[in-house]
């Protein structure tokens, strides 16, 4: 059973550089749909090529954000995410940065309905609206976890250390 649990940093650390390889890949074809609107010249097709790579590149931010979450949290820290603080931050690091890439999502969804087809305007409006929902629910979240840590000020304190140590 320990060499299973010692296979995790790992296993975590390979899907780090998944996700890394993710967010290259998806930022190279972003800036390939740039310059091809770029050459294509300054029209409204190309404003809508521009906005489907801002799209691309908010997937890439949070493919990226994911891949340093894990390696930090799983693989450089080897955390175990038991008490409210650890949880509140894994949660925290990662919410924020899906909360934006849907936000984003959600302003590309629109411009999209917008130009294109306005009857896909109730798609991006159920985007917007997760985006705020979730937004709301990790401040509540977050709102009844601070209860929980002022329980265990000794976790808090042993987190800050590792923000340091990290620098």
């Amino acid at each position: 059973m320990k060499t299973l649990l010692r296979a995790f940093p790992v296993i975590h650390g390979l899907m780090a550089i998944l996700f890394a390889c993710a967010a290259l890949m998806l930022t190279l074809i972003a800036a390939k749909v740039g310059w091809l609107a770029f050459e294509g010249g300054l029209n409204r097709g190309a404003a809508l090529q521009i906005i489907e790579a801002v799209g691309l590149l908010a997937a890439a931010v949070v493919a990226l954000q994911i891949a340093q979450t894990i390696a930090e949290e799983e693989v450089v820290r080897d955390a175990h995410i038991s008490g409210p603080t650890r949880v509140r931050r894994f949660l925290s690091r990662f919410l924020v940065v899906v909360v934006v890439a849907l936000a984003i999502e959600g302003l590309v969804a629109t411009f999209k309905a917008a130009h294109e087809d306005p009857a896909h305007m109730l798609y991006a409006a159920c985007i917007v609206l997760s985006a705020g929902a979730l937004l709301a629910g990790w401040g509540f979240f977050i709102r009844m976890n601070r209860h929980a840590e002022e329980l265990e000020p000794e976790a808090m304190e042993e987190a800050k250390r590792e923000d340091t140590k990290l620098k």
